[in-house]
């Protein structure tokens, strides 16, 4: 039939209504996705579920007093399960990604206390959680659970390796309260090679995403680790606490040392994504409704590059000595601020390294040299002639001895009929300074017994020996003898020279830098200053604290100091620094252990005339006090002269202040 005029008008008409049609659709969608998109978006909102779930915040980092950085974080990638976009695939999709991590040697998470292979017996770690999350008798089996746990997740068609796999996932999302507000870590910190792959299989992978999170990293992995401590998971005992504080069973949190003790500054706040579901499970929007705010920095009074320096100089002392017939074992090194109680360093030998603790902390912990006791803050020992300072504070303040005063040495002290302790040495007519510098026991013996064990126990925890510090970590209060009376005996002549009594190298550091300072007695402190994460504000400043100030003027302390300062120049301790181009006050020790060689101790304040920082060093068997006079040396040399030394460097940022 040949096309007419008729034709074309008639496809005209229907063309023009195909046009108002399509008009009306345009118009339609422009008002319903522009013109009134609010509206409706608020309409399906209002009729629809909303669920939140967390943004994590970045945790706050660990600077020393020049902002150097310490704790840091990184971006890693966590395999995550999200509630609501999970589909009732869930098994397979678990096993896929199981099957995944074990073709690239990567291990997921897995808190199921079965073991991972046929016949599938109780782990040893603990079932009780288990069995009681299951439901069954406090005698159920091993087999009894994974039966259970197989109904439980429906995995009989899969074989039992499959089931052992699949069911591990399924059991730590239920012990995590698995929900939309609480997504659920399957592996954390894969490798990106293996980030992509999950990515790329993501549209077979209902509910699962690689979320890019912040890991804690330290910038020196054995730099005073005792101090800053360590980052872990959260313990199923602990998770009810740390739920009511808004934290998620995936999170880190402080274990020990500085990230345990500013937990609640370093942690910061959480933000919020809210998913609104309709009625039939679909998520139709999601939108961040809080944004996560990060952690405080928290700002240390140490000082990285002294206390590497210390931690270097503490091992090679030990080695070297023992390559060379010496019997030191072990040692510690504490660096303080004299004006304020501030630690600058804190060293410790042996020690270990944070990356590996998890894997090695059975031989850590077994390990006989106990390289995870922090012998600076924890370790107690007799400090030897190093207490002389303080008997000669307590017996020139009680009017026990008078300055000018002489007592004759006839090395056998001879005062008890049933114990007669010998001086070191045949001394004769002494007065303090050369009692100090010849470090004469009889001479203390003489002043010990004067004065009486209760006086000076009194006085020694003046200085703060015995007591704990007040340091914001854990430390020991040492050992102090508790006399009943003055009548002590023989036990006030040993406590006399250092021995019954034990102390940690901090507090020995403390003692001296109460003496340097004038008698004004600080609580030691780690805390420099609270910031925040970018720095530009400060929370809080910590400011020096006065514990107590001891009872003594400051004649009797110049009195002193002028014998300390005879120990470094022509006493005991010219040896090590003898030839010292800064004057320095100081005291050594040696004290008797129950085996083994004596230990060594050194005790200085420098420089004598404007004493800046005080420093304590043991060095366990080490023999005599020269041992650990070069470690002192050499503290001073580093701080002092060297060109690397921190305070000779301008570090740009607020921390410095």
């Amino acid at each position: 039939m040949p096309f007419t005029k008729k034709h074309q008008t008639a496809l005209n008409v229907l063309s023009a209504l195909l046009s108002v049609v399509l008009l009306l659709y345009i118009a339609r969608i422009y008002s319903l996705q522009v013109i009134n998109a609010d509206k409706y978006s608020s309409e399906a909102k209002g009729s629809a579920t909303v669920r939140t779930s967390v943004l994590k915040a970045s945790r706050g980092e660990i600077l020393d007093c020049f902002g150097r950085q310490i704790a840091v974080n990184r971006d890693g990638y966590n395999v995550v399960f999200n509630k609501a976009y999970v589909k009732n695939n869930l098994n397979d999709v678990i096993l896929s990604l199981t099957k995944l991590m074990d073709e690239n040697g990567f291990e997921y998470i897995d808190k199921l206390p079965l073991k991972k292979s046929a016949p599938y017996a109780f782990n040893g770690e603990s079932t009780d959680k288990l069995i009681k999350t299951l439901g069954l008798a406090h005698f159920a089996t091993s087999e009894d659970c994974f039966k259970r746990l197989v109904e439980k997740y429906g995995l009989e068609k899969y074989s039992s390796d499959e089931q052992r796999a699949i069911m591990a996932a399924r059991y730590g999302m239920d012990i995590s309260d698995f929900s939309i507000a609480y997504p659920y870590t399957f592996a954390e910190d894969i490798p990106t090679e293996l980030m992509r792959k999950i990515s790329e299989l993501g549209l077979f992978l209902d509910g699962v995403s690689v979320d890019i999170v912040p890991f804690r990293q330290y910038t020196d992995t054995s730099l005073a680790v005792n101090l800053i401590g360590t980052v872990g998971p959260i313990y199923e005992e602990d998770w009810k606490t740390y739920k009511e504080k808004g934290y998620s069973f995936s999170d880190k949190v402080g274990k020990s040392g500085i990230e345990l003790w500013a937990e609640d500054e370093l942690h910061g706040e959480d933000g919020e994504v809210s998913y609104y579901i309709d009625a039939k499970g679909n998520i139709i929007d999601s939108r961040v409704t809080k944004k996560p705010v990060s952690g405080k920095t928290v700002v240390l009074t140490l000082d990285s590059k002294i206390q590497r320096k210390t931690q270097d100089m503490l091992e090679n002392t030990v080695k070297t000595l023992r390559a060379t017939g010496g019997t030191a074992t072990a040692g510690s090194a504490v660096v303080i601020d004299i004006n304020s109680g501030g630690v600058i360093c804190s060293a410790n030998y042996p020690t270990y390294d944070s990356s590996s603790l998890s894997k090695k902390y059975n031989e850590l912990l077994n390990d006989p040299r106990k390289p995870l006791t922090d012998r600076a803050f924890q370790g107690v020992y007799p400090i030897g002639s190093t207490i002389k300072p303080a008997v000669a504070a307590a017996a020139l303040e009680t009017g026990k001895y008078n300055l000018g005063d002489s007592v004759y040495c006839s090395q056998v002290y001879n005062y008890f009929d049933d114990y007669k302790p010998k001086c070191m040495h045949y001394h004769g007519t002494v007065n303090l300074k050369t009692a100090l510098s010849k470090s004469c026991n009889y001479f203390f013996f003489e002043l010990g017994r004067r004065v009486g064990a209760t006086t000076l126990t009194d006085y020694f925890k003046q200085f703060g020996l015995g007591v704990k510090t007040g340091v914001e970590v854990d430390d020991s209060a040492g050992i102090l003898v508790n006399p009943a009376t003055d009548g002590f005996g023989g036990d006030t002549l040993q406590i006399s020279i250092g021995q019954l009594n034990a102390f940690t190298p901090l507090q020995m550091a403390n003692y001296v830098a109460t003496f340097a300072n004038g008698g004004t007695h600080y609580r030691a402190t780690i805390i420099k200053k609270i910031m925040s994460y970018d720095l530009k504000t400060t929370y809080n400043e910590c400011k020096p604290e006065v514990v107590n100030k001891v009872s003594i003027n400051q004649k009797n302390i110049n009195a002193i100091k002028e014998g300390m300062l005879s120990v470094t120049v022509d006493g005991t301790g010219r040896a090590a620094l003898g030839d010292y181009p800064i004057k320095i006050g100081g005291k050594t020790g040696t004290s008797q252990t129950n085996s083994g060689a004596d230990h060594s101790t050194y005790i200085i304040f420098a420089p004598y005339d404007n004493p800046q920082i005080a420093i304590s060093v043991v060095l366990e068997h080490g023999h005599s006090g020269f041992a650990s006079g070069t470690i002192v040396r050499n503290i001073l040399d580093y701080y002092f002269f060297s060109d690397d030394n921190s305070s000779k460097e301008a570090v740009p940022g607020t921390v410095l202040n």
